[in-house]
């Protein structure tokens, strides 16, 4: 066979299980994961490598209705994702509510790129409900492929690979073989930080922060600073906690899995500062790398 290779994207509505499909398909952690909707704000790419063949998944931010700056890029992400695709890879859930973004919807109709739907987390539904279900689906988008799959519990993801692979053109790799993102370990080291927040705090505390990267320093222990950004002065002290102890728990957390990434001892810093309004600042967003 051919060496073959492309870019598969995938989009979906919030929390329909995008970023845990493209980690159970590369068989590591490559998206933060949270209950959270929104939790996704970047294009993550996630390289799967086998010697006849590269998939180049890409994770994108939740379809949502924008309300700041912040969310206008994270759908230009999702826009964007057609112009540069070989695969798209839609993604829902049984009784689900479906997308609110008309021309998203109608992209999809009319697309001329393969088409896959995939209805996830089957296993908290019925037989009869999944089949109805699908048989919608095929008449209001003429998918080139339907599957059911359960990202979390690997069901059809075998499945799932091998029906991309044939869709996949004839082409060498785009990239080493070796590599399985696009994105620097600084990136995944403000990620794993922002996940400890999604996970710790409600309302609009997680929404409201940005982490990064100051300093990185590579030596037998790595020595990190990364900035917590906050809109508010409220907002940095519930994110602090009475006596510290919020922020205490955040590092305490974040190290031991940026540690877990990097295979070394690792000194974290997360010091909080304000940014004000910086969702709805083209410039702070630049340096955000939105």
């Amino acid at each position: 066979m051919e060496h073959k290779s492309g870019f598969v994207n995938i989009i979906g509505s919030p929390n329909v299980g995008k970023s845990t499909l493209m980690n159970s398909l590369l068989g590591q952690k490559v998206s933060i994961i949270t209950s959270k909707a929104q939790t996704t704000r970047h294009r993550i790419l996630g390289i799967l490598n086998d010697s006849k063949y590269q998939i180049v998944f890409s994770d994108t931010p939740g379809v949502i209705t924008p309300s700041y700056k912040l969310q206008e890029n994270m759908m230009h992400y999702v826009y964007s994702s057609f112009k540069e695709a070989d695969i798209i890879l839609y993604m829902l859930e049984l009784g689900s509510k479906k997308l609110k973004d008309k021309k998203l919807i109608s992209i999809l109709r009319e697309t001329q790129l393969p088409l896959f739907i995939l209805l996830n987390k089957i296993d908290l539904s019925n037989q009869s409900d999944i089949e109805n279900e699908i048989n919608r689906l095929k008449s209001e988008f003429s998918p080139d492929v339907i599957l059911p799959i359960s990202a979390l519990n690997n069901f059809n993801l075998d499945s799932l690979i091998e029906c991309i692979i044939d869709f996949l053109p004839i082409s060498p790799a785009y990239y080493d073989k070796n590599q399985i993102t696009d994105r620097s370990e600084r990136f995944f080291v403000e990620e794993i930080i922002r996940e400890k927040i999604l996970k710790h705090y409600k309302q609009e505390i997680p929404y409201s922060v940005q982490v990064k990267v100051d300093s990185f320093v590579a030596a037998n222990i790595v020595k990190i600073v990364a900035n917590i950004f906050v809109m508010r002065e409220s907002q940095k002290r519930i994110i602090i906690g009475h006596k510290g102890l919020g922020i205490k728990r955040i590092g305490v957390e974040s190290r031991k899995d940026i540690e877990k990434m990097l295979g070394k001892h690792v000194f974290l810093e997360t010091p909080v500062k304000i940014k004000k309004d910086w969702r709805n600042s083209k410039k702070e967003l630049k340096k955000f790398g939105y």
